[in-house]
């Protein structure tokens, strides 16, 4: 009986597949979703006549990018000084908001008598709609341009508190004893341990307060009647030129998308390995 020879070379390893880089993977998909959006729209406007189609909304957005910074007066400027003016106004009352909710959330997650005191008033305003705050803020401030400042602060508040207030409450008890073999401050202990510690949650509030910021900002507009994203898109409405209103919904999400983006980066950043 006669046995085969048992061949002594190694299989030759399998060849990696081959992988676009993340930055090129990721345009692709946002492209893959962006032909899907504008197919879908085109579906819509085929069964719908009076909705403008996709050349008439690219001729619009054409024309608005033709002169974005013009300004003839407070009721007729260019694209990018309305969407300039809807981005002040967000920072300012998203400022504001977080100003005030990174302490209170560190309150609440550190302290538990505070957190008992405060979480209920906390549960109960955050379902209340921005929008409900604008006919308060008008009362305080009288003009509306503060009162739509007002009303992002508002926004900008429960995310953030809640966000910081898990992320502290979850503080590891070594990281507290190690604080006290040092003879931290309770400055130190905040700003060395606490906050480092919670940041990655702090990120998450402020990305949800702003996302949020975002979108209330619109209707405030609307109400205000003050020159901005918002009130362009309501603007175009009453003038019938729906092509336009669409062109301001596709700035509004690439606008916010963008800042979504450098949110989530930012977050990547401070994340805990």
């Amino acid at each position: 009986m006669t046995t085969r020879p048992v061949s002594t070379l190694a299989p030759s390893p399998a060849r990696p597949a081959f992988r676009l880089p993340a930055p090129l993977a990721n345009a692709g998909y946002f492209l893959v979703s962006l032909a899907i959006l504008v197919l879908i729209w085109t579906l819509l406007a085929a069964v719908r006549t009076d909705l403008p189609r996709p050349a008439f909304i690219g001729a619009a957005l054409a024309e608005l990018f033709a002169r974005p910074w013009y300004n003839d007066g407070p009721n007729d400027q260019g694209i990018l000084n309305l969407l300039l003016s809807s981005l002040t106004r967000v920072f300012s009352g998203f400022a504001i908001g977080a100003v005030i909710a990174v302490p209170l959330g560190i309150l609440m997650g550190s302290v538990p008598v505070f957190r008992r005191i405060l979480d209920p008033i906390v549960q109960l305003m955050r379902p209340v709609s921005p929008l409900a705050w604008f006919p308060i803020g008008l009362t305080l401030m009288s003009k509306a341009e503060p009162a739509t400042v007002f009303i992002i602060a508002i926004t900008a508040l429960w995310p953030t508190i809640i966000n910081t207030s898990f992320g502290v409450s979850g503080l590891p008890a070594d990281y507290r004893n190690v604080a006290r073999v040092f003879n931290f401050t309770p400055a130190q202990y905040v700003t060395r341990v606490l906050l480092p510690y919670a940041l990655p949650h702090i990120v998450t509030g402020m990305r949800i307060s702003f996302g949020i910021a975002w979108m209330v900002i619109v209707a405030a507009e609307m109400l205000s009647g003050k020159s901005g994203i918002g009130f362009y898109a309501w603007d175009a409405w009453n003038a019938g030129n729906l092509a336009h209103v669409v062109c301001a919904i596709l700035i509004i999400g690439v606008t916010g998308f963008c800042f979504d983006q450098l949110f989530n980066l930012a977050q990547k950043k401070v994340t805990h390995a």
